[in-house]
């Protein structure tokens, strides 16, 4: 049963809360920095993105762990002469999940509610109300009127950007929680407790924990912080679909709320290392860490990382998550603290000697 004290709800509704599509993710930054800022060393890219370092008994291996510190959302287009916004989505956005959202636009005045609109059903031809509206036939409303000029009043501006709400709240069943940015805040909640509890361990490396940014529109922070970094092996920590609602389909094992750590053995961007993730799955194995293994058609930031310097070792470590790229998804307790016990307990066991097997 969580309480209103409980570090983790905290946490979480934190992240969740804060403001930080691709390209704004600075005040997720500071919320990275500042719970790790006592344990590592804080730099960053000049892309932005938050590296926590923290030593070992040794320089090498490096080990990278990254988690994208923005979210998807909107940017302003244009304001038509009637003052509603036209906008362009950023990330993936299916129109079913935009249409009557609420969100928030951040102009140089300041933030105001607006929700997603578009022609009323009850005016369409009975054809086009059976398909999904695309984004473009879409405005977003903030309360302009024929008297009160949004331009004027509000500064809105192309380039704006615009979020959707989602407040955190922990549901009826205790263990879940619910939010908007679970893409990626779970991860980066994930990675400040892990590199909380490697600051406290002995290990034979130096960890580097990578807060990216703008890896909804390309994977970019990856790219740009694995060439300050020069990794030796690399870790992901992202979110996969969960596959226990209904109109999905799941395999023998795994995929559901509370299953564990998602080990990706596949996804568009990446084939993962495969020594790696036998040894990824032993450490698990042997640790009794509830995790099972599972694939997605999307991409990660070890997309990028791992076809650089000459490939560097890498894996998906993910956190299932109902309704991802919506305004709203579920994630569960139990495999957030799966995934942390996991990244910890690889990093506890990897050295010089285990890393250059994964290479040969």
């Amino acid at each position: 049963m969580t309480t209103a004290s409980d570090p983790l709800v905290e946490l979480l509704r934190s992240l969740v809360n804060t403001f930080g599509i691709s390209g704004h993710e600075s005040r997720v930054a500071t919320i990275f920095e500042d719970n790790l800022k006592n344990l590592c060393e804080i730099s960053a890219d000049k892309l932005g993105c938050s590296i926590a370092r923290s030593q070992g008994s040794s320089n090498t291996p490096k080990i990278m762990v990254t988690a994208h510190m923005d979210e998807i959302g909107f940017f302003v287009k244009e304001v038509t002469k009637e003052g509603f916004i036209k906008f362009l989505p950023i990330g993936g956005w299916w129109g079913h999940i935009a249409l009557g959202m609420e969100v928030v636009v951040y102009s140089r005045f300041g933030e105001f509610p607006g929700i997603v609109g578009s022609t009323p059903p009850h005016i369409l031809e009975p054809d086009k109300r059976k398909n999904v509206i695309p984004l473009n036939e879409m405005y977003i409303d903030v309360g302009g009127t024929y008297d009160f000029d949004i331009i004027e009043k509000m500064g809105i501006r192309p380039g704006d950007p615009i979020v959707p709400v989602g407040e955190f709240k922990t549901m009826g069943n205790p263990n879940l929680f619910m939010g908007k940015a679970w893409d990626d805040r779970v991860g980066v909640a994930e990675l400040i407790q892990i590199m909380r509890k490697v600051a406290k361990i002995a290990h034979s490396s130096t960890v580097f924990g990578v807060g990216t940014v703008q890896e909804e529109v390309g994977l970019r922070g990856a790219r740009s912080s694995v060439f300050q970094i020069k990794p030796d092996i690399a870790f992901a920590l992202d979110v996969t679909i969960a596959k226990d609602t209904p109109g999905t389909t799941r395999g023998a094992v795994g995929d559901r709320l509370g299953d564990g750590a998602a080990v990706l053995v596949y996804d568009s961007t990446m084939i993962p290392n495969q020594k790696l993730l036998e040894f990824v799955v032993k450490v698990a194995e042997e640790e009794d860490i509830p995790f099972y293994l599972t694939s997605l058609t999307g991409g990660y930031d070890t997309g990028n990382i791992h076809m650089e310097f000459g490939g560097i070792p890498s894996i998906v470590i993910a956190t299932p998550a109902r309704y991802i790229h919506s305004n709203t998804g579920i994630v569960h307790r139990k495999d957030i603290e799966s995934v942390v016990r996991l990244l910890v307990s690889v990093i506890e066991r990897l050295n010089r000697k285990q890393v250059r097997m994964f290479s040969k």
